[in-house]
């Protein structure tokens, strides 16, 4: 690297791998093949690699325009909910000539995993999820131009947030139970440090707390039904007066639970109460169904392409959180009832 410089150059790269810049140029932008053998392409791409070579993505914009390929990082593909906010994001980003690139957050994401090395030059913006944060770091993401999902507005990494009214709509679970009469509470809470999930204990024991003779107590679990059940089945076979309403983070949170009354020879909704949050096709699957809120992940995925498209073009986003829905089944009913 030339002395004084803080960022490797593509001098640099051709030096360390005893090639021409036109080489590094032609294997950088993957146009080497019939021009460029393969070993020198392999050598081209290790030195960089090495280096922590980074294309200068203004440079390369104003030579080539942007290239309307915007990364969506996700926790995991095998979430429904994820599944809706990447058919919502991609159906907007087509109506304005973009496409989406899904990138899942593998577990224990760090530094040295960076699979858009080399495509990062080939991105114009990310929308990430505040639970996939962490892989922002890994592939340089909070580089680019960034939208956050489910994110704390005040200390957001990116441009925009754009955020569902969780903490509503754990008030309207709040609410219902409260109006049918539940004093004993249990939260089955996701046991992951995320921005949202902190939201839904303070809503909760918020709204509870401005009710006289109302006890709340709080059981973390991960979001895995077998989790639940353990996290359910152990807070209520406690000690004390079992709870009569269980307000679950999730609506898998929601099955364990279900599983863990069950085993307890409690019937549900006659002994306890016990809701949701995501409104996933599980909640309808559950017998009885699952009272939850609904959230329209499609509609977020759309807010937060909406919200790129914005940022990209210098455009302030619109503010305001998409509002949510308490759908009332008939997992929920007055403690007791017959």
């Amino acid at each position: 690297m030339a002395p004084g410089s803080t960022r490797p150059t593509s001098r640099d790269v051709a030096q360390a791998a005893g090639v021409s810049q036109a080489a590094v140029s032609l294997v950088l932008g993957d146009k080497w093949r019939g021009r460029v053998s393969e070993p020198t392409a392999q050598r081209v791409r290790e030195a960089a690699r090495d280096l922590g070579y980074r294309p200068n993505l203004a440079a390369r914009n104003l030579r080539l325009g942007s290239t309307r390929t915007v990364l969506l990082v996700v926790p995991a593909l095998t979430t429904e909910f994820f599944a809706g906010v990447y058919t919502g994001a991609a159906r907007v980003a087509a109506d304005h000539g973009f496409g989406v690139v899904l990138y899942p957050s593998p577990e224990g994401v760090g530094p040295a995993r960076d699979p858009f090395a080399s495509a990062q030059a080939a991105l114009d913006g990310v929308i990430a999820s505040s639970m996939a944060a962490d892989a922002l770091t890994a592939i340089r993401g909070d580089q680019l131009p960034l939208v956050m999902l489910d994110s704390d507005p005040d200390g957001s990494l990116g441009a925009a947030t754009v955020n569902l009214d969780i903490a509503d709509g754990v008030r309207q679970v709040a609410d219902h139970l409260l109006a049918l009469g539940h004093r004993r509470f249990l939260h089955l809470a996701a046991d992951i440090p995320s921005w949202t999930f902190d939201v839904r204990a303070r809503a909760l024991a918020a709204r509870l707390a401005t009710t006289p003779g109302t006890t709340l107590r709080t059981a973390p679990a991960a979001i895995s039904i077998d989790d639940a059940l353990a996290a359910a089945a152990t807070a209520l076979a406690a000690p004390g007066p079992r709870p009569t309403a269980i307000v679950c983070d999730d609506d898998k949170l929601a099955a364990g639970a279900y599983k863990a009354a069950r085993r307890l020879g409690l019937r549900i909704p006659d002994d306890v109460s016990v809701t949701g949050l995501d409104d996933l096709a599980l909640a309808t699957a559950l017998d009885p169904e699952l009272t939850t809120v609904r959230l329209d992940a499609e509609l977020f995925g759309e807010h937060g392409m909406t919200a790129l498209l914005a940022v990209l073009e210098g455009r302030a986003p619109t503010a305001g959180d998409i509002l949510v829905e308490l759908v009332v089944r008939g997992s929920t009913a007055p403690p007791g009832a017959p």
